[in-house]
């Protein structure tokens, strides 16, 4: 699992690639992105599959913030990223997000 961020030099964003390894997606057909900049669960966003197992997003982020996320796997599966920028208490569950910070 890994975050990669190129920041913008003429807006505020950050391109932030988010990959999730086939050892963590653990055989999932089906990996989506939730966090605070999807409203989570309810504007979820679908990631690519690649052939060696790995799942893949860029998404552009708004510069000078944090944002909570985690993996959703094949609708059911809750998986953090274990290489992010930092962990916070879900507001939902006793389980930790992980956190970008761009």
């Amino acid at each position: 699992m890994s975050l990669k961020k190129q920041y913008l030099k003429s807006k505020p964003l950050c391109k932030v690639t988010f990959r999730l390894n086939a050892e963590a997606a653990k055989d999932a057909q089906k990996a989506e992105l939730c966090g605070d900049f999807t409203d989570w669960k309810s504007q979820s966003l679908d990631m690519k599959k690649l052939k060696n197992g790995d799942f893949t997003l860029t998404v552009n982020l708004e510069k000078d913030r944090d944002y909570q996320f985690r993996y959703l796997l094949d609708g059911e599966n809750w998986e953090n990223d274990w290489e992010a920028d930092a962990y916070m208490p879900s507001f939902v569950s006793v389980e930790e997000n992980s956190v970008v910070r761009v």
